[in-house]
């Protein structure tokens, strides 16, 4: 007994379409992850680079006027509070840092998520 043409189960060209499909679903999804991951680095760029530059700036300020006003009586305290001071505060922004690379969260989350649901689907 022949079966009808459309009654024989998906052909070749069609389930190539819907993993071409598949496919493409993804990379779009892929494309849209990668703009919004690299909108989101660029911003954080340019305020931790501005950040730093007005830091840097209060920080030489901040100094200049401690060591003119202690010149004559306590140069050499002021001088190593002041390192003290950067020393911790250096030691303290590079743990804030690591904890922070350490707890980041996978990039590209949502397509990896998407992949695993389409190989759940896939597979029996």
């Amino acid at each position: 007994m022949d079966c009808p043409q459309g009654r024989r189960g998906p052909s070749p060209r069609r389930l190539a379409s819907a993993l071409l499909g598949l496919l493409h679903g993804h990379i779009a999804l892929f494309g849209e992850e990668l703009k919004d991951q690299q909108r989101h680095a660029l911003s954080l760029f340019a305020l931790l680079s501005l950040s730093l530059v007005f830091g840097l700036l209060l920080l030489v300020g901040l100094s200049a006027a401690l060591l003119i006003s202690y010149w004559d009586s306590h140069r050499q305290l002021v001088i190593a509070a002041l390192c003290l001071f950067y020393a911790a505060g250096l030691i303290a922004s590079l743990i804030g840092l690591w904890l922070r690379l350490r707890n980041a969260p996978t990039p590209f989350g949502a397509s990896l998520e998407e992949l695993a649901r389409d190989r759940e689907q896939l597979l029996p």
